[in-house]
């Protein structure tokens, strides 16, 4: 098999810099960089040494040219890869699981004994992943976490402000549809941020050409996804309003599809865009992209999307009586657009894998989600609970973030040291809860620093809340006891919930950083509103002091 400069294998969490160490300039770089562990450090310069050993010195770009055999092999590898058509995409050569292992997994070929000899001699050390301290891991997290929380309660900001538009008041199916489209930065762009963070921790964005057919493609595969699932959940929000009502109007229901594809749509390419930024940033600045890209990929997804939906939705309202054609056409623009989307993410292997099989997740997290949607919806239908609605998003997307990271981290985990369909010894038999925190795995240090940030996290959210005076509830003691309870479990079952199902679906063959993620977003969903809504049904029958609860 070839091994070349331009597609080496990363077997420790590594990031290929042409000169060795690069020292960023300014004070901000810096202050990142203080936050990496040493032992990336320590192994960065380690794989400088070994890389200066491997064959003449660099071009102008940084990359080495390779012997000739070997350049001759890989261009006949790349070229059986990129020959498989549309109609291969159940070629065995592309499981769940394989575009993001090293390039070998990829070709399906066997070399000759003599070139697999010589690429042994050739090949560096082996080095386990570096370990992290609590404190350096916390240091990575605590930023953007603090990010995204605030992101969350600008968000609940807004949804408590456009509860009382005309479009939210008359048309009250667009609440089954917040938590759907609020989802979606777990089921696209969070599963996005992990596959590419475990793409630059096993080597697969070294090569400038592999690094921007895996992000467009991958960014076209979103597209897609959006635009269904935006589609999916309108109709989830139809049938779920019509349901218990028994009243159905179809301008309401076109409208509802237009605002939900097109704030799929256009939310999903922003977040997109700027996700990508995050990880090729982390990348240069030698930050382990698993710890920051899911967080910051939420930190101001939900304000966006939810904008853009309230902007949509009462602009559509507006013209539903002097133009009502006008909600059909901008539907009918957004799901033209598929077919393009489709087809340039068919041109990469690894998102074409994801065209065919990776619409599983996402259409059943949506599915999780309106469920919540539809909690949501009866809950601020009762004056009494009313406050419930600034912090749902709060809520909701804090135990997304936390279940992410810790997901993206044990993704990344058996990415590195086991092969699809095998487990680490820890992770074999029967699940117990403590085994999530205290056992013999290498991420159970992970979950109990993510379970501690719950409560100091949520304290500085909900003081940030009552200083901007939003919502309709005080912070009286009882009421943030129930409250932070309430969140401490949620992200307690998250974190048990992602230990067992990154597990076994790494053990079916299917990747978790496409699978996992949607589910485990949605889940949080579907439970930080349940919890929420007992707690304020809790606090409300107990007759709480705090006389402005509901308000």
């Amino acid at each position: 098999m070839p091994y070349g400069p331009s597609q080496c294998k990363n077997n420790a969490k590594l990031w290929n810099y042409p000169n060795g160490i690069p020292v960023p300039t300014g004070w901000i770089p810096s202050l990142f960089q203080t936050m990496v562990p040493t032992g990336y450090t320590k192994l960065q310069e380690e794989r400088g040494l070994a890389m200066a050993d491997l064959g003449p010195k660099p071009d102008g770009n940084g990359y080495r040219p390779d012997p000739p055999h070997l350049e001759v092999r890989r261009h006949s590898d790349r070229v059986a890869r990129t020959s498989v058509s549309l109609s291969d995409g159940g070629d065995v050569r592309y499981s769940e699981t394989e575009p993001m292992l090293p390039e070998g997994t990829l070709s399906g070929e066997e070399g000759d004994a003599e070139e697999k000899e010589e690429e042994e001699s050739q090949r560096p050390p082996t080095r386990n992943m570096p370990k992290e301290s609590p404190l350096a891991m916390a240091l990575q997290i605590v930023v953007p976490f603090l990010l995204a929380g605030f992101g969350t309660v600008s968000a609940g900001m807004v949804l408590d402000i456009v509860q009382h538009w005309d479009a939210f008041k008359y048309i009250t199916e667009i609440f089954i549809l917040v938590p759907a489209l609020l989802g979606l930065k777990g089921n696209l762009e969070m599963t996005l941020a992990s596959r590419l963070s475990t793409a630059v921790n096993v080597g697969k964005m070294d090569s400038p050409i592999e690094k921007w057919n895996l992000i467009i493609g991958n960014l076209a595969l979103k597209q897609v996804q959006a635009t269904v699932v935006g589609f999916l959940a309108a109709v989830a929000a139809v049938v779920l309003g019509w349901i218990p009502e028994g009243k159905f109007q179809m301008s309401h229901a076109v409208l509802l599809c237009s605002a939900s594809v097109a704030t799929a749509f256009i939310a999903s390419m922003l977040q997109g865009f700027i996700m990508v930024g995050v990880i090729v940033g982390s990348k240069k600045t030698g930050i382990n992209p698993d710890n920051v890209a899911t967080p910051i990929a939420a930190s101001f997804g939900d304000l966006i999307t939810l904008a853009i939906l309230a902007w949509i939705s009462q602009g559509l309202y507006n013209c539903l009586d002097s133009h009502p054609y006008v909600s059909s056409l901008v539907c009918a623009f957004f799901l033209s657009l598929t077919p393009v989307w489709m087809v340039i993410s068919s041109k990469h292997p690894a998102s074409r894998t994801l065209l065919y099989s990776g619409w599983e997740p996402v259409i059943t997290a949506m599915v999780i989600s309106s469920i919540g949607g539809l909690i949501l919806d009866k809950t601020v239908s009762d004056p009494n609970l009313a406050g419930i609605v600034v912090y749902t998003p709060v809520i909701n997307g804090i135990g997304g973030n936390l279940v992410a990271i810790q997901s993206s981290r044990i993704s990344t985990h058996l990415h590195f040291h086991s092969a699809p369909g095998e487990v680490p010894e820890e992770a074999k038999g029967c699940y117990y809860p403590c085994r999530t925190f205290y056992g013999t795995g290498a991420n159970h240090r992970s979950a109990q620093v993510l379970l501690l940030l719950v409560l100091p996290g949520h304290l500085i959210f909900l003081y940030t809340i009552h200083l901007m005076k939003s919502g309709h509830t005080t912070l009286t003691p009882i009421f943030m006891t129930v409250y932070l309870a309430a969140a401490l479990l949620q992200v307690f079952l998250l974190l048990c919930i992602a230990d067992w199902m990154v597990y076994s679906m790494w053990r079916s063959g299917k990747d978790p950083d496409s699978f996992s993620i949607p589910y485990l977003t949605a889940l949080g969903d579907l439970l930080g509103t349940a919890l929420l809504a007992l707690s304020f049904q809790f606090l409300w029958y107990i007759g709480d002091q705090d006389s402005d609860v509901g308000d």
